[in-house]
């Protein structure tokens, strides 16, 4: 939980075959520039090093986090309130590790979707629930870092059906995959490549 990406991950439900899950706490931090390119910038802030929270005291903080952000939609129905509770508990959880570069190695593997404040995440969500027909299942990113420490290639998987068309469990994903590039010590660069629908 070093990292302020695009959203918030957790472990799927029973039954949901993606292997190597983790949790990813972020939320909306993206700038972007709109070319042929389509690259972003991921920020994250960096202070000072402060002296090491015990992992008890870590594991509090994501409980904190991990409450905040309950009975949130994944983030479409929120007040002022709780977007400001979710982003003090983000900041806390965020403290830990300070000042360190990004480890890749704990980036690595398929995270799901439990928070976001992305909008073009948000969205997708809003479509789903004024539109009955339309459903949005489980949504993964999944990063690819292999050995290497200076970047690699991410994947956003959105599951979505159309009932009586699509079941639920078959379904449909939209596949968006991007490199990725560390440029700095808390700092990453997304070149989107391709966006791909499938079963």
């Amino acid at each position: 939980m070093d990292l302020a990406l695009a959203s918030m991950y957790s472990p799927p439900i029973e039954n949901t075959p993606v292997p190597k899950l983790k949790r990813l706490v972020s939320t909306h931090r993206l700038i972007r520039k709109f070319s042929s390119q389509q690259m972003c910038q991921c920020l994250a802030t960096s202070t000072a090093p402060k002296p090491q929270m015990t992992e008890f005291e870590l594991e509090k903080r994501k409980h904190n986090l991990l409450t905040a952000i309950q009975d949130t939609q994944r983030g479409l129905v929120t007040t002022a309130d709780q977007r400001f509770a979710i982003e003090e508990a983000m900041v806390s959880v965020e403290g830990y590790d300070a000042g360190v570069h990004i480890d890749l190695a704990k980036v690595e593997g398929t995270w799901r979707l439990q928070y976001t404040s992305a909008p073009d995440v948000l969205i997708l969500l809003e479509s789903a629930a004024r539109f009955s027909f339309f459903q949005v299942g489980q949504i993964f990113q999944k990063f690819e870092c292999g050995d290497r420490t200076d970047g690699g290639v991410v994947r956003n998987v959105v599951r979505w059906s159309i009932p009586t068309i699509l079941e639920e469990q078959e379904g449909a994903s939209l596949l968006v995959s991007a490199k990725f590039s560390v440029v700095s010590q808390r700092n990453i660069y997304l070149q989107f490549e391709e966006v791909v629908f499938g079963r």
